[in-house]
């Protein structure tokens, strides 16, 4: 090795020996926030803590329920209404709807139109056959008329004869002879009555052909049979059904009643006709007056062996709470099928209701 690279090499290692050394660390950076602003925020939470609670609180006291007198009895349940189809009495195609879902009805109001062309022609072919009766009652009716005057005539005459057989001036062959005049008159009236009578039947059976006609085109106004509301509309117009078929399903809501279940010892309290209060989850400050309309008289959620006391006392029996119906009409909007809610019945009907179920009789 030579000098020259001997100190090269005593060079390098000093270079190489400083770029060994350890760098310095960078030192961690520390915010620190003021104090005051950590204060700030504790004491915004706590505030909004304490507003909660009170909002809740305010709430639980508005709402809540005060325990029951042992003269009032209470169940859990939801309002119903009966449902009632709107269906076809005959075959054929709906020409118009009137109504759709959610619509109010009234008892009455047509609220679908079917195809009644045909029946329109039958009847002004019925119509026809009874202006064709009538004229020929008319022609009966006026033979009639002749019949009888022929009549009158060979009575008049009979009686003529006969006071002058009586003188000795008519002869017994003109007696007989005015004796068959008059019944030859009335044979021939007793066909002319028949005859009339034949054409009023007539008449009067073209008349209820009519007639019947006119009710099938009625019939085929489809209207609501109640007050309530349309909860389905199951056809479109254009659309053929057959006898039966269904355009609408209505809820009567005339009938709005709720289904509560009360245990034995309690529903052997209870009468029909008792006193009762619905609230609703929707309107808890709003009790709506009601009357027990029902009693079930066999048990549910029943064991299959009944046989012990503790097992009669969780039978349940059903009981029905109906809201009167022009209360349930006039506040149909409020009253609707489906809400759930709370049924209070009165066992005593001497104790007056406690001040939040006592409500207004609207």
């Amino acid at each position: 090795m030579t000098e020259r690279q001997t100190g090269e090499r005593m060079v390098a290692a000093p270079a190489l020996a400083q770029n060994l050394v350890p760098a310095p660390q960078a030192k961690a950076v520390i915010e620190h926030h003021p104090p005051g602003r950590a204060r700030v925020w504790t004491r915004r939470l706590l505030i909004l803590g304490l507003l909660g609670c009170a909002a809740g609180g305010l709430y639980w006291r508005a709402h809540r329920v005060a325990p029951l007198p042992a003269w009032i009895a209470m169940g859990n349940g939801r309002l119903e209404a009966d449902p009632i189809d709107i269906a076809t009495k005959f075959a054929g195609r709906i020409a118009q709807l009137r109504a759709d879902e959610g619509d109010r009805v009234t008892a009455g109001q047509v609220v679908a139109l079917m195809d009644t062309r045909d029946l329109e022609q039958s009847l002004k072919r019925s119509e026809a056959q009874v202006e064709q009766a009538k004229r020929v009652v008319e022609q009966t009716m006026a033979t009639r008329a002749q019949t009888e005057s022929s009549t009158k005539l060979a009575q008049q005459e009979l009686a003529r004869s006969e006071k002058l057989a009586k003188s000795g001036y008519a002869t017994r062959e003109l007696l007989d002879q005015r004796q068959q005049a008059l019944d030859a008159a009335k044979a021939l009236q007793n066909v002319a009555d028949h005859r009339v009578a034949e054409a009023e039947k007539a008449l009067t059976a073209a008349e209820h052909d009519a007639e019947l006609v006119r009710v099938n085109i009625a019939d085929n106004a489809l209207a609501a049979p109640r007050d309530g509301r349309i909860q389905y509309r199951l056809a479109n117009a254009g659309e053929v059904l057959g006898v039966g078929g269904k355009v609408f399903t209505m809820l009567d809501t005339s009938y709005v009643y709720m289904d509560i279940y009360l245990p034995t010892l309690t529903a052997d309290r209870v009468k029909i006709g008792a006193s009762a209060r619905i609230l609703l989850d929707a309107y808890p400050d709003r009790p709506i007056p009601a009357k027990v309309s029902f009693l079930s008289d066999q048990a549910q959620f029943t064991p299959k062996m009944v046989e012990t006391k503790s097992d009669r006392d969780r039978m349940m029996f059903r009981v029905r709470v109906k809201i009167d119906a022009d209360k349930a009409r006039d506040h149909a909007d409020e009253v609707r099928s489906g809400l759930p809610g709370v049924a209070y019945v009165k066992l005593d009907e001497k104790q007056d209701w406690p001040e939040a179920l006592k409500g207004a009789e609207r």
